[in-house]
């Protein structure tokens, strides 16, 4: 046999063996990732993940896979081990930095992955997952200001990415350490009240260690009288994951407004751009009003929805109100349009609360609201409003309402 002979065979030979040994490691990091999915099996996904990179070296998706088996059994050594050979080899590598400063964030390491984060983001200047990383690294040091120019430079590039506008909405309120807004309602009624009603609010908000508080000063003018409320409102932050709210209210002008009101709720950051909320409301207008609320919301690309529904058993019946919002972004989080469509009252509208009280018998209430929202250079905010509402003021016996609204804020 010719010499031209022995290499021809030694290199069919060598080189069929390729896709060999390329189709082993797929078929082990296939194995692998079922092993940790599906069956939780975590040493055993590992044990298979090594078998595919000894098949495939260079295979950078099996090394960062494995890299984060070993962060999620918190052998955070032998993650970064992974993580920075494949750095050292193949620089240009996003996930590798992506893994790697979540491997340091969940060790409370918060300079070391916001140092990843930006070496990340210098090669990878587009990148959603590293923005939004640098964000909630940015966030968990109270940097909200910087926080909120990073997601913001997000929404931008990528206005439709739910994840990035739901967690730019997370940290909207705190982005500033200040803010005023002042909104004016005129309400007109067709048949119910001759009178049209004012209402005014003034209110000032300021972050604190716990979380955003506003005090609020609403003025009305209703049922031919003038009255004030004073309002307290605050939203604790509990983790990551869970926020409150808590809520206060007291008016000395019994009728125009109830005389004290309350209401506390726990929010929930879910995967995949949902979010949660459970609460109660409290009124007491001479006797007690408990209204039960909850909530379902989910961010898909440029829009939000939510579902509410309010409970609110009383005289032997339960009362129900439901809400369906809907929002469509234009741009930052302060840009969007909106629409809503309610059955029913809800006593977190400042012109339901004395109508909640109106009867013992429950009111029928179905309306449509439209509103827009503009922000001007980040720190100016308006917002107009419009609604109709065909409101039953008497059993069996309705009435419309036409509801114009202008507001304002300013942060600094």
């Amino acid at each position: 046999m010719s010499i031209k002979l022995y290499i021809s065979l030694f290199f069919l030979l060598f080189c069929s063996s390729i896709p060999a040994y390329s189709q082993q490691a797929d078929e082990l990091f296939s194995q692998a990732r079922k092993a940790a999915f599906e069956q939780k099996q975590y040493t055993q996904a590992k044990q298979l993940a090594k078998k595919a990179i000894q098949k495939s070296p260079k295979d950078y998706d099996i090394r960062i896979f494995l890299g984060r088996l070993y962060s999620w059994e918190n052998q955070a050594d032998s993650a970064r081990r992974e993580f920075e050979w494949v750095i050292q080899q193949n620089p240009d590598f996003e996930d590798a930095y992506v893994a790697y400063a979540q491997v340091e964030f969940w060790n409370h390491e918060v300079e070391k992955a916001l140092a990843l984060s930006n070496r990340g983001l210098t090669k990878f200047p587009q990148s959603i997952e590293l923005g939004i990383l640098k964000s909630k690294f940015l966030s968990s040091q109270k940097k909200w200001s910087e926080a909120d120019q990073v997601i913001s430079l997000v929404l931008k590039n990528h206005p439709g990415h739910a994840d990035a506008r739901a967690w730019a909405n997370r940290i909207r309120e705190n982005s500033a350490a200040n803010r005023i807004g002042l909104t004016y309602t005129f309400i007109s009624f067709d048949k119910q009240f001759e009178d049209p009603w004012h209402l005014t609010s003034l209110e000032y908000s300021r972050q604190t260690g716990i979380g955003p508080m506003i005090g609020r000063f609403n003025y009305a003018n209703r049922f031919n009288g003038n009255g004030v409320e004073y309002e307290l409102d605050v939203y604790p932050r509990i983790s990551n994951i869970f926020s409150a709210y808590i809520s206060a209210g007291y008016s000395a002008n019994l009728g125009v407004f109830p005389q004290s009101r309350s209401g506390i709720s726990i929010y929930a950051n879910l995967p995949k751009s949902y979010e949660a909320e459970a609460g109660l409301r409290y009124l007491f207008f001479g006797h007690n009003s408990w209204i039960y609320t909850a909530s379902l919301g989910k961010y898909y690309r440029s829009f939000w929805f939510n579902v509410r529904t309010y409970l609110s058993p009383a005289s032997g019946q339960i009362g129900q109100s439901f809400a369906f919002t809907s929002r469509y972004y234009l741009g930052g989080k302060d840009d969007f349009i909106s629409l809503g469509l309610n059955t029913g009252l809800s006593p977190d509208e400042q012109r339901n609360l004395v109508l909640i009280n109106a009867s013992n018998y429950k009111l029928q209430s179905n309306g449509i609201s439209l509103s827009y929202r503009k922000s001007i250079q980040t720190l100016h905010v308006l917002n107009v409003r419009a609604s109709w509402t065909s409101q039953e003021y008497q059993k069996d016996t309705q009435g419309r309402m036409i509801e114009l609204g202008l507001g304002y804020i300013r942060r600094f």
